[in-house]
């Protein structure tokens, strides 16, 4: 539902109308696990076929079938491809029962959707847009390398949302912690099983390189730049959605979870706040609205919304919920 369009400008007629727009929004999010996990394990894809279900169980499946396959190796196994295949069913199941695992596959599917929106709508690249290639092309070779390696890790992350997939190594590391933990109690609860599941999760950290990791890279990438430069980054045409997505969480107080629905057809207050609480002003939050979602409206008044008050507003949101 569009913000509908208001003649009021005073900051508390928008403060109002935000935060009322906010509440329905917070519904819908609320709703957003139990009826992902329910349409993930359902096995009629006849009527459960929508794009962002299927990636995202082909994300789970993925995953299962990475930790499985480590556990086996811990283990000894000749042939852990078919100790993957035999076990990838069951801890697919644990997995999608952990809410944060859930929503960050989810976040990732969306944020991979509007990306290919953006490509094939405003031509906005999904691996080099320009405030990447400025900062490989930057005097500082750190932060030029940096940027090489972020480069490199979001051509990955295209490739594996293509396949419906996801690598372990790209997990956050509490996230991964709950994948182990879910491995852990396939394996059983024997000495030897705890035992070769530690293992596993030994290896499995030890891959998870910092220098690869793409949220990682993108947070280096935001540090590296200096102020007036940095607030690039909250332009999506020129940061692309991956850097924007990020520094937008990051300004607004917000995980990169909720940044990501923030962007979301049912999430327009939610947009309008953050970007208000990250110091955006009235036309760069017009520009932003533009490019994501062109046929909306914005309410009179929304440049007298303190950045202070916008950010009040989205935490106590955050409280509430």
């Amino acid at each position: 539902m569009a913000i509908p369009a208001s003649s009021d400008g005073a900051p508390r007629a928008i403060e109002a109308l935000l935060r009322d727009e906010l509440v329905a929004a917070d519904r819908l999010i609320a709703n957003n696990g139990p009826i992902l996990a329910h349409l993930l394990r359902s096995d009629d894809n006849s009527i459960f076929s929508d794009e962002i279900v299927a990636r995202v169980r082909g994300m789970f499946h993925d995953l299962a079938r990475q930790l499985v396959m480590a556990l086996a190796e811990a283990a000894g196994q000749g042939d852990p491809q078919e100790w993957a295949q035999a076990g990838a069913d069951e801890l697919s199941a644990r997995l999608i029962a952990d809410r944060a695992l859930l929503a960050h596959l989810h976040a990732l599917s969306l944020e991979w959707q509007l990306t290919e929106r953006l490509e094939g709508r405003i031509a906005l690249d999904p691996v080099l847009p320009p405030l990447l290639q400025a900062r490989i092309a930057a005097g500082d070779a750190v932060a030029s390398a940096t940027a090489m390696n972020l480069l490199a890790a979001q051509a990955r992350f295209g490739q594996a949302q293509r396949r419906m997939q996801l690598s372990v190594a790209e997990l956050p590391a509490p996230l991964l912690a709950a994948a182990v933990r879910a491995l852990g109690a396939v394996a059983g609860e024997g000495e030897e099983a705890q035992r070769i599941t530690a293992l596993a999760a030994q290896r499995l950290r030890q891959r998870s390189e910092p220098g690869r990791n793409r949220l990682v890279l993108i947070d280096q990438v935001l540090a590296s730049m200096p102020g007036v430069e940095a607030a690039q980054a909250l332009s999506i045409e020129n940061a692309g959605v991956a850097i924007f997505l990020s520094a937008l969480a990051a300004g607004a107080g917000l995980t990169r979870e909720m940044a990501v629905m923030a962007t979301t057809e049912t999430q327009f207050s939610r947009l309008a706040l953050a970007l208000g609480a990250c110091g955006v002003g009235a036309e760069a939050v017009t520009a932003q609205f533009m490019a994501l979602h062109p046929d909306i409206g914005l309410p009179e008044g929304l440049g007298a919304l303190h950045p202070d008050r916008a950010a009040a507003i989205l935490a106590e949101a955050a409280n509430d919920g």
